[in-house]
């Protein structure tokens, strides 16, 4: 067993998103099935655009003035769902969504993902 602490994970600032990969390709603790790790999205990286990746799990830790839109289409997203402290979301393989946020606000997360390949928009083919 490997115990991971948030504080021993380093920082990566991406396209809208602040990320700490604890289990994974890459991350402090690495596996070749699953990926585990937070994100913050917040004005210091940036608003995020609309995206799809593989089936993911989203645990929401912290959250002030956020929301997550998703729909169909990337330009057809839905109305805006408050996010608060406790809820999960499961966002099926390649279903358009993204977290926004008021100016000041923030959503912190924890995501899951069953693989460790073509799990973030910049690693998808665009099709």
């Amino acid at each position: 067993m490997q115990l991971i602490k948030r504080d021993d994970l380093t920082s990566e600032i991406l396209p809208g998103r602040e990320v700490q990969k604890a289990v994974g390709k890459d991350a402090l603790s690495t596996s070749a099935r699953m990926t585990m790790g937070f994100a913050t999205y917040s004005e210091r990286s940036g608003a995020m655009e609309p995206h799809h990746h593989a089936e993911e799990i989203v645990c929401i830790l912290s959250a002030k003035d956020g929301w997550v839109r998703y729909g169909a289409k990337r330009d057809e997203l839905g109305e805006p769902i408050p996010l608060q402290a406790g809820m999960t979301l499961h966002i099926p393989p390649l279903e358009w969504h993204v977290f926004e946020y008021d100016k000041g606000g923030h959503v912190d997360i924890i995501f899951f993902y069953g693989q460790v390949d073509n799990i973030r928009p910049e690693e998808m083919v665009n099709e």
